[in-house]
């Protein structure tokens, strides 16, 4: 197992916001990074040692890329399973392409889940429009139809509220292999960001609530305000999926809780996560941090939050407002080096503390 020491590199495939903000901590911690990604001038490699721009498919460059790099680990879970599968012979990946398989395909990821032993909303495989009316007359509805593969921030989704909307919603997601899933009446949102190390050690940091807006994350309050129990039965819950993922790096498990106080796991996402930007001010050790220990290799550092925190997304033009942002020192501006703002874009996010004994205040 290698374990890398200050001034070794770590490449990163994937050049978003994630990626800059994990090369960040890695210059903190003595590293350098190399980010491999398709954008030009992109959020990651504006702070990164070094950049290569090409297709995750390009085996020449990918050939390079491992060459130049001591580990390699990800910021974004929808790299082809194929490019691991290239890349682990060369240099070590963290983490590999069997968290991938699982966490790209939401049917392979909730029965995973349950097998577990994990509850989720009810679900059913549909792969025609006859097996969607079938789960349709099991399920019941009001139902989500969500593609199998390659959603995000509502994306590929569609809500079904009676049998008559069938037809219309399997044409509005291009006929595509997908899940349905029971609608939930749930009391609030939550996630938890799990570590796991080279040695099987798990970190967890506190369930935190997340609110949306047109499906996008809007706030995270950290902690979540729920009950003791219901936070340590989340944890658990956390704790069991990232140990047995056989993962190094991070997981976040979003969650909903129900109005009886049951936890049910809705997604997972095998990176660092929107929802816990906030550790970067309020815990000892960020997720950022965080998933580059675990990448290099290194034992995980301490998850405790020393605050409550708030943090509050930058979608398109609410970055224009940053020097109104700054006129209050209270708040930490971040923000992601995006050339282009647009609607339902993620451009930063801002966030304040508060003493532990002070609810976040929205």
């Amino acid at each position: 197992m290698t374990t890398l020491a200050p001034g070794q590199t770590i490449g990163i495939l994937g050049d978003g916001q994630l990626g800059r903000m994990m090369a960040i901590a890695a210059a903190e911690l003595g590293f350098k990074t190399h980010i491999f990604g398709q954008e030009k001038n992109s959020p990651a490699a504006q702070v990164a040692n070094a950049n290569t721009i090409a297709d995750y498919t390009d085996k020449a460059a990918l050939r390079k890329f491992a060459s130049s790099v001591d580990v390699v680990t990800l910021e974004f879970e929808n790299i082809p399973t194929d490019t691991l599968n290239f890349l682990s012979p060369l240099v070590p990946v963290r983490p590999g392409r069997k968290v991938l398989e699982i966490t790209q395909d939401r049917h392979l990821e909730k029965s995973f889940v349950n097998n577990l032993g994990v509850p989720t909303a009810p679900f059913a495989n549909v792969e025609s429009l006859e097996e969607l009316r079938q789960a349709v007359e099991r399920i019941g509805t009001p139902a989500i139809l969500k593609t199998r593969r390659d959603g995000y921030d509502g994306k590929g989704q569609v809500k079904i509220s009676s049998a008559t909307e069938i037809d219309k919603a399997w044409e509005a997601l291009g006929g595509k292999a997908s899940i349905l899933e029971g609608f939930v009446p749930f009391e609030l949102e939550i996630s938890i960001v799990a570590a796991r190390d080279i040695h099987g050690n798990v970190a967890t940091y506190c369930p935190v609530e997340n609110r949306h807006k047109n499906h996008i994350l809007d706030v995270t309050i950290a902690p979540a305000n729920i009950l003791s129990a219901v936070s340590k039965h989340a944890t658990e819950l956390a704790t069991k999926i990232v140990q047995n993922l056989d993962l190094v790096g991070l997981v976040a498990v979003e969650m909903f809780v129900a109005r009886d106080g049951d936890v049910l796991v809705n997604e997972l996402a095998p990176r660092p996560h929107n929802s816990g930007h906030w550790t970067i001010e309020a815990c000892t050790t960020s997720q950022f941090r965080q998933s580059i220990r675990a990448a290099a290799g290194l034992s995980l550092g301490d998850p405790t939050a020393h605050s409550n925190a708030l943090m509050r997304n930058l979608i398109g033009d609410d970055a224009d407002h940053w020097n109104d942002i700054l006129q209050h020192p209270e708040m930490s501006l971040h923000l992601y080096g995006k050339a282009e703002s647009r609607p339902g874009r993620k451009m930063g996010h801002v966030t304040r503390l508060f003493p532990l004994n002070v609810p976040p205040k929205v």
